[in-house]
């Protein structure tokens, strides 16, 4: 008998501890290793168990654990944007527990069930995509999301802007909210005209800057905001991947200060602007 991460293999099979129970629990290992489904169905047993077994997964409910899926999809993307695809795949498979979870608590409730997610998505594909099962041609990615929108307004929505999270972080939220009118045609034409309007509202935030308006100050800046994620859109950049990147190199750039200020034994509060500003400059030309 050897110890296996949390469980006990003996006579070859691994055991998980049955919290209720003296008697472990045997793993629900997929009959073929090799075969996709096989592995699928031994993970939701898997799940089944420490759902029913494990104190703390027995414990939490949807809301409970609904911060840890927004946490992990961050955690992916971070994984995405770093091409580690070793941490990308262990984070899609973090994502994956808490889909199963959220399923297995729901089927627990008499809500719905795991094949009641695939079916239904599985529907809203097929039924998504005349272009590939149905006599539909769609010549253009643009072709594409255009009739997606359609569809989804056909399904019931009374918005082509419902379905947008209000969780969303405010650029990426803003850049949805921008590509879906202009699935249907509510958009600039001309990339000059979209400069404009963010030169038309710099100048409206100077009037507000110069009332001492806060309301309209807040307002107008908004407006600014607004109006560059729709030009960092028309120039093909993301403007929530733009701005984490800006965040990147301040933060690094920042703790260089921090850096070349302890090596000269100085508080960051007894320097002056200059004396910040140099070591600035010096993080600026280093890689």
């Amino acid at each position: 008998m050897i110890i296996h991460g949390s469980g006990v293999v003996f006579l070859g099979l691994v055991f998980f501890h049955n919290q209720a129970s003296t008697v472990p629990t045997p793993v629900p290992f997929p009959s073929d290793p090799n075969n996709t489904l096989s592995q699928f169905e031994a993970f939701v047993r898997l799940v089944t168990i420490l759902r029913e077994q494990c104190p703390w997964d027995m414990k939490q409910t949807h809301e409970s654990i609904s911060h840890l899926l927004l946490e992990e999809a961050y955690e992916t993307i971070e994984a995405i944007q770093s091409g580690d695809d070793k941490e990308f795949s262990k984070e899609l498979g973090d994502i994956l527990l808490h889909v199963v979870m959220h399923s297995v608590m729901a089927e627990q409730r008499g809500a719905f069930t795991l094949r009641t997610i695939i079916e239904q998505e599985f529907n809203k594909l097929v039924n998504r995509h005349p272009h590939i099962f149905e006599e539909e041609p769609a010549a253009d990615e643009k072709t594409v999301l255009q009739n997606w929108e359609r569809l989804k307004m056909k399904e019931g929505r009374t918005s082509i802007l419902d379905g947008v999270p209000k969780a969303l972080p405010a650029a990426l939220r803003a850049q949805r909210v921008q590509e879906k009118a202009a699935n249907v045609g509510f958009d600039w034409h001309d990339r000059r005209d979209v400069w404009a309007k963010v030169d038309e509202e710099l100048a409206e935030l100077q009037v507000e800057i110069a009332s001492g308006d806060s309301d309209g100050i807040e307002r107008e800046f908004g407006d600014v905001l607004f109006a560059m994620v729709n030009a960092a859109r028309h120039e093909g950049v993301v403007a929530e991947h733009a701005l984490h990147r800006t965040i990147a190199t301040f933060m690094n750039r920042f703790q260089h200060i921090e850096a070349r200020a302890a090596e000269n034994e100085r508080e960051l509060r007894s320097m002056t602007l200059e004396e910040m500003d140099k070591y600035w400059d010096e993080a600026k030309g280093l890689k």
